[in-house]
């Protein structure tokens, strides 16, 4: 083969070794034996995977969503899941050739909505263009990514800040960059994956203290901190699962009775809690330094996307300079995501109104569930509510007839809530009004009355597979 030739030798590699680009071992092997030559074997004598059609994650994909896509087909209803809405993701949306009203939406204060956040990414596509085209410290670094820094560590009373692309990498890098195999990372049980992601990264012994509980904490603490250099306990404002706010000062006592570094996750706390909307900090009026890493994402009540981090400016430095997947080696955010944030954290700043009005849905929601026999959990004075049905089938089959009536509503099921906790997951708006908040607890009540003989069962999709 003529090495000028690389199509043709790509071709030529190919067809060696096609059949074992996928599906079973013993289906690569027939084929490699089909073709006559040997097929490549491990050091125990099994044949090498080079496709991933038998991958379990795979595999499970296929068996439960494909199944269950397939059965909303059959019965004439519509997948909620990955199903586009046209427009902004507000208190109303559009899905399927419908308006609904939208619980389904982080957007807790309508900011992505607004026509200066708007217009501020416009400004800056004019300015800088679509993206900053580099990693910050070689040729990326714009001006408006420092403005929004000084702006976020103003917000934390700290001496620094980092603004990232991606919220979930912000977490799994931070606590990679944090610990090592000489650490321990201490998660609250509810912790959000990207912080279990993180811990991976890291190769630290990782353990669970149970939900919101500071003697859990010291129980662990008293009987294991002295086997480890450092400790990091690992916490969220507000549980994304749960709404339920996070015993802060407590934790911190019983944190710095051991020696332990803390690291709090804010995506669903600011914005949401504290007299302006500003967060855990502001909630409990705590110092900047009371914490020591503020981790928060752009993508929810702010109206962007993105991540941040704030603290000490040495700490900040570290993650600027030195931790892979926050700005080294990654790309810049785009500026236009970066303008967006900075306006809206303004706009929030001159309109504390919306605030006070989601606290005030969130409340109204709360109180009307209850009234209406609803179990909310644990969930207390957040816009995340909670409709708890126990069993996992309930939950999917009121989500479908939810948006059939024209409300927007996620199922929340197994495995990301343990067995026998699943629920429908209610985010409120600002911009929700009474009227719709009551239509949508009313038609819920008519809809789980209407599942009553299903208490109990469960819908996993996986196990009707292989008992089909």
């Amino acid at each position: 083969m003529n090495d000028s030739d690389p199509r043709g030798l790509a071709r030529a590699l190919l067809a060696r070794h096609a059949g074992n680009n996928g599906g079973t071992k013993e289906s690569g092997q027939r084929a490699a034996e089909s073709a006559g030559r040997p097929q490549p074997v491990n050091g125990n004598g099994a044949t090498f995977r080079t496709g991933f059609a038998d991958h379990p994650g795979v595999l499970d994909a296929a068996q439960r969503f494909g199944r269950f896509d397939a059965w909303v087909r059959q019965v004439g209803l519509i997948n909620p899941y990955y199903l586009p809405h046209e427009g902004v993701s507000g208190a109303v949306t559009r899905m399927a050739d419908r308006d609904v009203v939208n619980f389904s939406s982080f957007g807790y204060l309508d900011l992505a909505a607004d026509p200066r956040v708007r217009q501020a990414a416009k400004d800056a596509i004019d300015e800088y263009g679509t993206s900053a085209a580099a990693v910050r410290i070689v040729a990326g670094e714009l001006p408006v990514y420092r403005e929004l820094e000084d702006e976020l560590a103003g917000v934390y009373d700290t001496e620094a800040a980092l603004v990232t692309a991606s919220g979930y990498l912000t977490n799994a890098a931070a606590v990679g960059f944090l610990l090592g195999k000489r650490d321990l990372a201490i998660c609250d049980s509810l912790i959000h994956n990207s912080i279990v992601a993180g811990t991976e990264w890291a190769g630290c012994k990782r353990v669970f203290f149970r939900h919101n509980d500071p003697d859990s904490l010291e129980a662990i603490l008293r009987m294991s901190r002295r086997s480890f250099d450092r400790a990091l306990v690992l916490l969220e404002g507000v549980y994304s699962m749960d709404g339920d706010v996070v015993r802060l000062p407590e934790i911190i006592e019983v944190a710095r009775k051991y020696g332990c570094s803390i690291m709090i996750d804010e995506a669903h706390s600011f914005g949401t809690v504290g007299a302006t909307g500003h967060g855990i900090r502001e909630h409990f009026d705590l110092p900047g330094d009371a914490v020591d890493v503020w981790m928060g994402t752009l993508s929810k009540a702010i109206g962007s996307v993105g991540g941040y981090l704030a603290g000490r400016k040495d700490l900040v430095d570290g993650f600027k300079y030195v931790a892979g997947g926050l700005s080294m080696y990654t790309a810049a955010p785009a500026p236009s995501a970066i303008a967006a944030a900075r306006t809206a954290l303004e706009v929030l700043r001159e309109e504390p109104q919306r605030v006070l009005r989601l606290r005030h849905n969130a409340q109204y929601f709360h109180s009307r569930a209850r009234e209406l026999g609803f179990d909310t959990g644990t969930s207390h004075d957040t816009p995340i509510i909670p409709i708890m049905t126990g069993a996992d089938e309930p939950a999917v089959l009121a989500a479908l007839a939810m948006l059939q009536r024209g409300f927007s509503v996620n199922a929340i099921t197994h495995p990301v809530v343990p067995a026998g906790e699943a629920r429908l997951r209610f985010f409120v708006n600002c911009r929700h009004t009474e009227p719709q908040l009551d239509a949508a607890l009313r038609a819920l009540r008519q809809v789980l009355d209407g599942l009553d003989g299903t208490a109990g069962q469960q819908f996993t999709l996986a196990q009707e597979e292989q008992h089909s």
